[in-house]
C-alpha cells in the first residue's frame, strides 16, 4: 500500500503522514522535508526557495527524481503535493484547512522552533501571507511544469478538512476512510496515536 498526502500549507500533511506511518507500521517519506533541507543548504527561507523554484526547474526536477525513486518501493506513506500525479496508483489524500487556522499552526511551530525555514514569520498576519503566497507559488509551478492543479478535488480518493480537527481526530478519520477504500487493511486500534 502506498499513501500519498497532499494539501495546503499548515493543513497537517506531515503530522498525518507520521501518524499513519506509526499506526500502519509503514515507512514515512517527506518531500517537504527534502525541500526544507535544500532551502537551508542555500541559506534562504522556504518561501524564497519556492519563489526561486518558479524559475529554476532544476529544483523541482531534483524533488521529482527523488519522488520517482520512492515510487518503486512498496508500503509507505509520503507527504508531497504532487504525489497523486507521480504515483497515480497510490491512495491519494488531500487535506485542506481554513487559511487563518493553518497560519496559526505554522506560527505556533515557528515560535517553538519546529519550522526553521519559515523563521521570518513573526505574527499571524505574516503566517497568513506565507500560506497564501506558498499556495499560489506552488500552484503556479505545478501548472507550468506539469499542467496540473494540486487543489482539484478530482485528483484524490480522500479529502479531509482539518480546520476543526485535532491530530488524533485527523488520524482516526483518515484511518476510517482508508478502511472503507481498502477492506484488506487490518488496523489494531490500540496503536492509534495520542
Amino acid at each position: 500500500m502506498i499513501i500519498t498526502i497532499s494539501g495546503t500549507p499548515g493543513s497537517g500533511k506531515s503530522t498525518l503522514a507520521k501518524g499513519l506511518s506509526k499506526t500502519l507500521k509503514i515507512k514515512h517519506y517527506s518531500i517537504g522535508d527534502l525541500m526544507k533541507s535544500l532551502a537551508r543548504k542555500r541559506g534562504i527561507s522556504l518561501l524564497k526557495f519556492s519563489k526561486l523554484a518558479e524559475t529554476d526547474k532544476s529544483i523541482d526536477k531534483q524533488l521529482d527524481d527523488e519522488l520517482l525513486k520512492l515510487a518503486k518501493k512498496k508500503n509507505f506513506v509520503i507527504d508531497t503535493r504532487t504525489g497523486f500525479f507521480f504515483i497515480p496508483d497510490s491512495i491519494k489524500i488531500f487535506l485542506k484547512c481554513k487559511t487563518k487556522v493553518a497560519a496559526g499552526r505554522i506560527l505556533k511551530d515557528v515560535l517553538k522552533k519546529k519550522r526553521k525555514t519559515e523563521s521570518e514569520i513573526k505574527t499571524l498576519r505574516d503566517a497568513i501571507k506565507l500560506v497564501k503566497k506558498r499556495t499560489k507559488s506552488e500552484r503556479k509551478r505545478y501548472k507550468k511544469y506539469y499542467g496540473i492543479d494540486f487543489l482539484k478535488k478530482k485528483n484524490y480518493n480522500i479529502i479531509l478538512d482539518t480546520t476543526k480537527l485535532t491530530k488524533k481526530e485527523t488520524i482516526n478519520k483518515t484511518l476510517a476512510k482508508l478502511m472503507k477504500i481498502n477492506k484488506l487493511l487490518k488496523i489494531n486500534t490500540k496503536l492509534l496515536l495520542l
